[in-house]
């Protein structure tokens, strides 16, 4: 039979013990998130089409509010990146890859 003390020992240990096992999880996951390469393509394109936009506005080869649009349509694109990260413990496949890259082409098709 199990004493009661033991069975505090016991269960103090296994909540110890999960919850370290799951911060190595999230960490681990954290790290492979910041390091994927796909996603890292996907948020590269991001940044480099933003600079685009904000460079042309600056030229005034489209006007502010264009910009605006241009800006807005970035910032979905990268929500929604970021949401199909959040439900793939922190990747995208090569089909969501793939269709963010096309969305991304169409922004860009759009700066002048």
């Amino acid at each position: 039979m199990v004493s009661l003390s033991n069975f505090r020992k016991f269960a103090i240990v296994s909540t110890a013990l999960i919850g370290v096992l799951g911060f190595a999880d999230a960490a681990s996951a954290a790290t492979f998130a910041q390091t994927h390469t796909r996603r890292a393509e996907v948020n590269h394109r991001l940044d480099h089409q933003s600079q685009r936009v904000a460079r042309a506005e600056a030229s005034g080869a489209i006007s502010p509010a264009k910009a605006a649009r241009l800006h807005r349509r970035d910032h979905q694109i990268r929500r929604e990146e970021r949401t199909m990260a959040s439900l793939h413990h922190g990747h995208i496949s090569r089909v969501e890859r793939r269709a963010l890259n096309q969305q991304e082409n169409g922004v860009g098709n759009k700066i002048q």
